[in-house]
């Protein structure tokens, strides 16, 4: 491990010489699905990491060479460890020996869907006592315009240190999408907007070691603009597909056809696809985290809390169908009605709950006097949530043939490849597919819906 403690600050032609000839060391707080990928893309390029978190289980296992997120193997850091290019901590006192740190903690909303910078403030006010001359700070968490410069720049100044001057600060957004192996965090262009010339400068250094290509933008208030854009653009884009899954479905026209075709179209067109309901922490959450930066200037955002209204009423549109086709066909509807809910996880093949729209799912059609168990391969047992604390600790129920045949209808929230959805097709009395994974894998009947 390379440790740099500089008593001066030094210039910045020292700082990015030692980013381009790999004998940097780098901190990145947060070791989760943002962060140790960066952690396995910095090591993979030569450079000495630092991991901070205050989750003693995670650095616990990454010391033993485990890892507690499924597409991410723990032997991979076995090595590093053993060589000392990888320090696994929980003691902040750590960053003393970094020449950069990399913000990677989590942006939630409040329960007033506000901003919740209490991860990302205190993070700064645990970096500001070990700040040293010559480090360059990064914020990747998700934000509104304006956290880097007017939140996290004057804790980290109360050490003492000035910004520009005495440590550099940026806002590179995180663009991971965790468990695509087609883009991984070594080939997504980064981009980068530094607090100053000088901190443009030496963030650029440092991406430039491990990503393809660096897109640097004039400030930090317009690097933290290009992620809320980005995931507004996908928020929207769903919103009108799962509108129009509505409309078409009253209408007798299956919208997945109706993406399929248009999608042939070589201009014009980009397919988004319906689903149950928005999942992951960043498209249900960022875009109102513009939405509450807007007000300070009295402009409402109308098409991004148009698109909020509309995904977010994706959940009670699809226990509406079960409801219906559960009366239609057995005469009970949902009060006593055994449901599989077949998948936990917010998008197929990973393991990450995160906003899943399966737990609300779950919350509504027991309400309505069902009874729930859930499938996942990636998912053995609920971990705990926030908003739904009473499913913490439900076991994964076996798949199995006459189990389905048991239950009344089979949900269908997540499509996992590793699914066989002809066999499930053959068990259950009633599908509803929210994500067209039967038809994907020629599973038809008429017992087989899609919401």
């Amino acid at each position: 491990m390379h440790t740099y403690q500089p008593a001066t600050r030094p210039s910045v032609e020292e700082l990015t010489s030692r980013f381009r000839d790999r004998s940097a060391t780098v901190a990145i707080i947060g070791l989760g699905y943002v962060g140790l990928p960066l952690v396995q893309a910095l090591l993979d390029n030569g450079l000495g990491v630092i991991g901070i978190d205050i989750d003693a289980g995670k650095v616990a296992a990454l010391r033993d060479g485990r890892t507690y997120i499924h597409h991410i193997p723990g032997e991979s850091f076995r090595a590093p460890i053993a060589q000392g290019r990888f320090v696994p901590s929980s003691d902040f006192a750590e960053l003393a020996h970094a020449d950069a740190i990399l913000i990677c903690v989590p942006t939630p909303l409040t329960a007033h869907r506000e901003p919740d910078l209490t991860y990302v403030e205190n993070t700064a006010r645990a970096i500001a006592p070990h700040l040293k001359p010559g480090q360059l700070v990064v914020l990747e968490s998700t934000t509104y315009p304006g956290t880097t410069r007017d939140v996290v720049k004057p804790i980290l100044e109360s050490s003492g240190l000035q910004s520009g001057r005495d440590f550099f600060i940026a806002f590179s957004p995180e663009r991971e999408d965790p468990g695509n192996m087609k883009f991984s965090t070594r080939v997504i262009p980064k981009v980068i907007g530094g607090d100053g010339k000088d901190a443009a400068a030496i963030a650029d250094a440092l991406y430039s070691t491990f990503v393809p290509k660096t897109v640097p933008v004039s400030n930090p208030e317009t690097a933290e603009a290009v992620k809320l854009t980005e995931n507004i653009f996908r928020s929207v884009n769903i919103a009108l597909v799962n509108e129009l899954k509505v409309v078409y479905a009253a209408m007798g026209i299956d919208v997945w056809e109706v993406i399929e075709a248009a999608k042939t179209k070589p201009f014009g067109f980009m397919p988004f696809y319906p689903g149950p309901g928005l999942g992951g922490h960043c498209i249900p959450i960022d875009p109102f985290y513009l939405t509450w930066k807007a007000r300070e200037y009295e402009l409402s955002t109308r098409f991004i809390e148009l698109a909020g209204e509309i995904n977010t009423a994706m959940p009670r549109y699809v226990v509406s169908r079960i409801a219906d086709e559960l009366d239609a066909r057995a005469g009970k509807g949902l009060n006593g009605a055994r449901i599989l809910i077949l998948g936990l996880a917010y998008k197929k093949n990973v393991d990450d709950t995160r906003e899943s729209p399966a737990f609300k799912l779950i919350e509504l059609l027991e309400k309505r006097g069902a009874a729930c168990d859930v499938h996942d391969p990636f998912v053995p047992v609920v971990p705990n949530l926030r908003e739904h604390p009473t499913m913490a600790g439900r076991k994964s129920v076996p798949l199995d043939p006459a189990g389905v045949a048991g239950y009344d209808a089979v949900l269908i929230v997540t499509d996992h490849d590793s699914i066989d959805y002809v066999s499930l097709a053959r068990s259950a009395r009633l599908i509803v597919d929210t994500r067209n994974a039967c038809a994907r894998a020629g599973a038809v009947g008429e017992h087989i819906v899609k919401a």
